[in-house]
């Protein structure tokens, strides 16, 4: 598809910084523009300030006088809407406010000719609720460019259900004769940018909130670690918190509140303080008060200890995460997610976990974490180590994550629900990621190098000790995570160590299960951490149309979600479950439940369950359930007869 022509006049709408911006870009491409704004002189002071940063780009040599002139020429200023008439293109960057974006869409209706596209900079509000009440909805789409516009080479195409693709595809193209590198997306809350960035922010929000961490470690950990230009409070410090604030507030609404996208109470505390970042002096940090600095581990004199094992020094992230190193006493790994307390349990050797770095090569600053009660010279051990190979070292708190894992881990699987959604694909959610907010890595490429089931297991390991709804396995990400481990460790683990126990166990529940028997249920698998039960549809368990009644195939993954919690021989009760139906069941098929274990962190534990429809030709999947367990106090059957 071709450009808008050169020769096609184009009209922006909103003269504040990002209309006079794009207006800017729009003039040194070579059309003619015409900028509007309603309040009195503004779009004169938007061309004013445009010609002032061309001047600018001129003395430092960005932008040859000649270019400047003629740019300068084509763009003017207009008084009414009326004057954007004969215009092929306009482009709406008004504030984002549907009550206000609606009438001028209206407007501009019924004064542009039917070829004319109508483009929205919106970079949250739906195309289609813009677009709603126009008799040709289908030349509506969204141009939504990054501040500064004449600087920023990122533009979102932003299609709404109503848009013509065809319009779509003249946007790509003439963002692209514009010098812009455009990606494209369909109309949802936050578009890529906006939604797969949540995390960043708020990741780092919840860190402080728990004061486990100091806003100056965590902005140096995200910097000198994983690899980000900004930390997360330096970037919402410039950005401003009240605008960043407001964006994550509309996304959450949008996406009805779901907990994944839940603002910080600590920045909006900041916001009703006036703290809104450089604009006010004061954020995060106050720009007339020194620096903080980020925790930093003292010198400590390297021993004479022989280090055995594949380490950190040299090894990009991309498949590194599975490294360790370590002596008779002490082992340093990469975090899974995981604790050092967990890891180390009552082993001889200390485990210690280090944090996420976008390459152990060029990082200069690791994040570590021991067991609260670790021996000192165990940790001394590892902080003279990293030390000795030039790596700043900063002593965590021994927390699910650590810092940078938990960022990464999160905008990765944001990244895989954009594209598991249909909203853009994976080259264009990175392509936003790096181009947008110049992310040193895209997210989905960091998923996939990391192993997604890497991703799923940090995820899992927040879940438990957490949030099991914020920090969620979605289904999509969750397949791809059983790609990158297809041997399913859990099961594989149950190597006849616990298996009689967990089919003792379960007998002893079967036998007074009377609704499950009732419901010609059958097990038939049950290993620590996983059970496997089928069910078939009968003719009493269908509905008028046919089909399987949803509530008796939640019972079915009930029962092998408790047969699998209580495998441990521990009374176990569910907390909270997630369920997605995908397809009916109907009369005489059998179902097939599959309860596995996903992360068990002391008394809680994280469950998938899975509703298979058997079929010779392959099994379809009925639904996916996302349960939470925790265990009280008793046992089901004596362990003493048992041995491994």
């Amino acid at each position: 598809m071709d450009p808008i022509s050169r020769s096609v006049p184009v009209g922006v709408v909103g003269a504040g910084t990002m209309g006079g911006g794009i207006a800017q870009v729009a003039a040194l491409a070579g059309h003619e523009v015409r900028l509007h704004d309603t309040v009195d002189g503004a779009a004169e002071r938007a061309v004013e300030s445009a010609l002032r940063r061309m001047a600018r780009a001129v003395d430092g040599g960005r932008l040859l006088a000649e270019e400047a002139e003629d740019a300068a020429a084509r763009l003017r200023a207009v008084d009414t809407v009326d004057d954007l008439a004969g215009c092929g293109l306009v482009v709406e960057a008004v504030v984002e406010d549907l009550t206000v974006k609606q009438p001028l869409f209206a407007a501009l209706e019924a004064v542009c000719g039917l070829d004319t596209i109508l483009a929205t900079n919106t970079s949250s509000l739906s195309v289609d609720a813009i677009a709603a009440a126009l008799a040709h909805p289908g030349r509506v789409a969204g141009l939504h460019f990054f501040n500064p516009a004449p600087v920023l080479p990122l533009v979102e195409v932003v299609s709404g259900r109503g848009t013509d693709p065809g319009v779509a595809d003249i946007l790509t193209a003439t963002a692209t004769a514009w010098g812009k590198t455009p990606v494209r997306v369909t109309s949802t809350p936050g578009f890529i940018v906006n939604r797969v960035a949540r995390p960043f922010y708020a990741e780092a929000f919840r860190l402080l909130a728990s004061r486990a961490v100091d806003a100056a470690t965590v902005d140096a950990m995200l910097r000198e670690s994983g690899g980000f230009r900004m930390g997360a409070f330096e970037l919402a410090d410039l950005i401003g918190h009240d605008v960043n604030l407001a964006v994550g507030r509309s996304v959450w609404e949008a996406f009805g509140r779901d907990p994944r996208f839940e603002p910080s109470a600590l920045q909006a505390q900041l916001v009703a303080a006036g703290r809104l970042g450089r604009k006010t002096g004061r954020g995060v940090y106050a720009a007339d008060e020194a620096a903080p600095q980020p925790s930093t581990a003292p010198p400590v004199p390297a021993t004479d200890d022989a280090w055995v094992g594949d380490g950190p020094h040299g090894h990009p992230a991309a498949g590194a995460v599975r490294w360790q190193v370590g002596t008779p006493d002490v082992q340093l790994r990469p975090t899974d997610g995981r604790t050092a307390t967990q890891l180390t349990g009552g082993g001889p050797v200390t485990v210690v976990v280090a944090d996420l770095a976008l390459d152990y090569a060029s990082a200069t600053r690791i994040g570590i974490a021991a067991p609260q009660h670790a021996p000192r010279e165990h940790v001394d051990a590892v902080v003279g180590f990293l030390q000795g190979l030039g790596y700043t070292v900063t002593l965590l708190p021994d927390t699910p994550g650590l810092v940078v894992a938990r960022t990464v881990a999160m905008l990765a699987a944001f990244a895989a629900d954009v594209v598991d959604a249909g909203v853009a694909s994976a080259d264009d959610v990175d392509t936003a990621m790096r181009l947008g907010v110049n992310y040193p890595h895209g997210p989905y490429a960091w998923g996939t190098d990391l192993g997604w089931d890497w991703v799923a297991g940090v995820l899992d390991a927040l879940a438990a000790a957490e949030d099991p709804r914020r920090y969620r396995v979605s289904p999509g990400l969750r397949a791809r995570a059983a790609l990158d481990d297809p041997g399913d460790a859990v099961w594989d683990r149950a190597d006849g160590s616990g298996v009689a126990l967990a089919r003792r166990a379960a007998d002893a529940m079967w036998a007074g299960d009377a609704a499950s028997q009732a419901l010609g249920m059958t097990i038939e698998d049950v290993a620590p951490g996983r059970a496997r039960v089928t069910m078939p549809v009968r003719r009493d368990m269908v509905n008028g149309h046919g089909i399987c009644h949803g509530g008796l195939i939640f019972a079915v993954a009930d029962t092998a979600f408790a047969f699998a919690c209580n495998s441990h021989n521990r009374n176990s009760v569910a907390q909270s479950c997630d369920i997605t139906f995908v397809r009916p069941a109907r009369e005489g098929d059998v179902l097939l439940a599959v309860a596995t274990e996903r992360h068990r962190d002391g008394r809680n534990g994280i469950y998938d369950v899975t509703v298979w429809r058997r079929d010779p030709g392959g099994d379809d999947l009925v639904a996916e359930f996302r349960g939470r367990s925790r265990e009280i106090p008793g046992t089901l059957v004596e362990e003493k007869e048992d041995q491994p």
